[in-house]
């Protein structure tokens, strides 16, 4: 996801309708797919020119195909997106992270980093006072109003563009190169393709489960073709019954739902939202999925933040929808 509150905080905390059901808030909604989406809007944004080099510094291609020039040793960095935060502390350079998002809460350490504000409002103000050398971002366009300022104030901007497994791989690469920790970002690349690769050989003849992945029940909120999850369900052996529909998390319609006729349903959950969205939504209660109790809760954190952990998400759903598969 980019990622979510904590479950106090919860954009998913729900509220139960006259009916009984549970309900979603539709504003705090509109700010998780917001949220979600950050990886998706990099076609669209026009970030202005980086600094200017000078000499001494190293010069990287961003992956929004931006030229960025940073110091031969990057001290201090502030980070803008939770699955940065976590990849910068699995590369080995958490203790560099001087200051991060709200939605920030993993490994433990980054909960006690400066707080810049949220991912889609970060301060400014409090990015400048903490004097960093360079500042990770998921995406550009929600971030183009102030990126002259910190240009103006020498602050290298770093756009990452992860969409799916290998986007995170080459993602944990380039951060290595930036923050010369290559070996470390090269090591964990390795090991995270082993597993992944693990995964796919164990699922490989098993008929893919045609499932349902629920991002909300009310409204009803799904992965379509250009969710990072999307990539997951597809290589963990399933068939999301929505992989083509335009845009990565697009509202669904109970009829629509009714007819996807899901053998399988996923509620991401667990994790930085609670237990949020536990509940299945109505139209999905007469699917095959429902009756046979082929009901999959998975840490949200997991399926929806493009970072390391997202191969753990893998292994889970695999596990879930092919139990036969890894009980050898």
């Amino acid at each position: 996801m980019s990622g979510c509150k904590s479950p106090a905080d919860s954009p998913f905390r729900q509220k139960r309708g006259s009916s009984g059901l549970l309900r979603f808030q539709p504003q705090k909604i509109l700010v998780v797919l917001l949220l979600l989406s950050l990886g998706c809007a990099l076609g669209c944004s026009n970030l202005r020119d980086p600094p200017a080099s000078v000499p001494g510094q190293r010069a990287f291609t961003d992956e929004a195909g931006r030229l960025v020039h940073v110091p031969p040793r990057i001290e201090r960095l502030v980070s803008l997106a939770p699955n940065l935060t976590e990849t910068v502390y699995a590369i080995g350079a958490g203790q560099r992270l001087v200051g991060n998002t709200t939605y920030c809460d993993y490994p433990e350490e980054a909960k006690h980093v400066a707080k810049v504000g949220d991912t889609l409002q970060p301060s400014v103000e409090r990015i400048l006072a903490l004097r960093p050398q360079l500042i990770l971002i998921s995406t550009a366009s929600q971030l183009e109003a102030f990126t002259q300022q910190l240009n103006d104030q020498n602050i290298s901007v770093y756009v990452t563009d992860p969409r799916d497994l290998e986007g995170v791989y080459r993602s944990i690469l380039n951060l290595g190169q930036l923050l010369n920790q290559e070996k470390e970002a090269m090591a964990l690349t390795a090991t995270l393709r082993l597993r992944t690769e693990a995964v796919e050989r164990a699922v490989a003849n098993r008929q893919p489960v045609k499932l349902f992945y629920q991002l909300s029940a009310e409204p009803l909120y799904t992965a379509g073709r250009d969710a990072f999850v999307t990539d997951i369900i597809r290589r963990a052996g399933g068939k999301s019954v929505t992989a083509e529909v335009p845009g990565a998390w697009p509202k669904y319609s109970a009829e629509s739902a009714l007819a996807s006729q899901a053998e399988a349903i996923i509620l991401p959950t667990g994790g930085s939202m609670g237990e949020a969205n536990a509940a299945v939504a109505g139209p999905l209660r007469l699917s095959p999925a429902f009756t046979n109790g082929k009901i999959y809760k998975i840490n949200d954190d997991h399926l929806t933040r493009p970072g390391p952990r997202a191969v753990e998400g893998l292994e889970a759903l695999a596990r879930a929808l092919h139990p036969e598969a890894f009980n050898k």
